[in-house]
């Protein structure tokens, strides 16, 4: 498509739509939301509410957006450079900055409100903290050192306390196990996709693997620590009361399965075993969190 043609696709009502689907990642901000939105029906007072589920996701997807905005705002020059991000609409100039500053202000702002006014001052605040360490932390210390990577875990599991916070009100045990299991799954997810895209990641002027030297032995080493840390954690659900033995049995095969990857990654060194690893992800967030859902122990404990 030449520039006249692709700058005429923007103005149109499918093409602008698709950009803002673009600017928020709703793949990935779905993803989030959704362990937001798990996390809450795991509350032990909570009961399955189409209605306060739909505003908890319209919410966490507006917060989510909102970082991601600005995440591709103050990205702009590295998306362009990057072949996998360089369609994003702004870093293909198909969307000012002004634009997507004022979409970004305007649907966090808008996410925090409604998680406060339906749910508490406590689920919006969490949220509003996520959105400041993501967006202004998170994403400017990734060209500095690749502790971004346990910067960016932090707000990358909040959503677990956000959606907790938003059922219990406080932030009690269950939220925080919640929390460490997404927490410890961060590592082997993104470096995973750091291992398989580093060399876009390198030109844009990331540091997000662990060695400076690139993917090596110690960042395979350190996927497999994270992974088998996962089992252990992901048995708390069970011995605090939160679900039961089946679900447990789930997340141990699920943390066994990563791991397994995660091995083979440092027996292959290869890009197709950390692309394994990172579809082994995400495929382990979903059937562990639905299982603990599915497995979920009455109020009555």
């Amino acid at each position: 498509m030449d520039e006249g043609n692709r700058l005429k696709s923007s103005f149109t009502l499918s093409g602008k739509l698709n950009d803002y689907m673009l600017l928020i990642k709703v793949s990935l901000s779905i993803m989030v939301v959704f362990s937001s939105v798990i996390s809450y029906l795991l509350v032990p007072e909570v009961v399955f509410d189409w209605y306060r589920i739909l505003l908890l996701f319209i919410g966490g997807m507006l917060v989510t957006g909102s970082a991601n905005a600005i995440n591709q705002v103050v990205e702009k020059q590295s998306d362009a450079i990057m072949k996998r991000t360089a369609k994003r609409p702004v870093a293909a100039g198909r969307m000012s900055e002004q634009e997507g500053w004022a979409f970004a202000i305007i649907t966090g702002i808008a996410g925090v409100l409604i998680l406060g006014f339906f749910f508490n001052v406590l689920s919006a605040l969490l949220a509003a903290f996520s959105l400041f360490l993501y967006a202004f932390i998170y994403t400017p210390l990734k060209k500095v050192n690749s502790i971004a990577v346990l910067v960016g875990a932090f707000p990358g599991a909040l959503p677990c306390l956000i959606g907790w916070a938003a059922g219990a009100d406080e932030l009690s045990l269950g939220g925080w196990v919640l929390f460490a299991l997404q927490f410890l799954w961060q590592f082997p997810h993104f470096w995973a996709i750091a291992w398989v895209a580093h060399n876009d990641y390198t030109n844009a002027g990331f540091k997000l693997l662990p060695s400076e030297k690139g993917p090596t032995k110690s960042t395979a080493i350190q996927t497999i620590m994270y992974s088998v840390l996962m089992i252990p954690v992901g048995c708390l659900p069970y011995f605090v009361g939160m679900s039961g033995w089946i679900s447990m049995l789930i997340v141990i095969l699920a943390g066994l399965f990563m791991t397994w990857q995660s091995i083979r990654l440092y027996n292959e060194m290869s890009i197709k075993a950390a692309r394994r690893v990172m579809f082994s992800s995400y495929i382990y967030l979903p059937v562990v969190f639905l299982a603990l859902l599915a497995d979920k122990i009455s109020p009555s404990y």
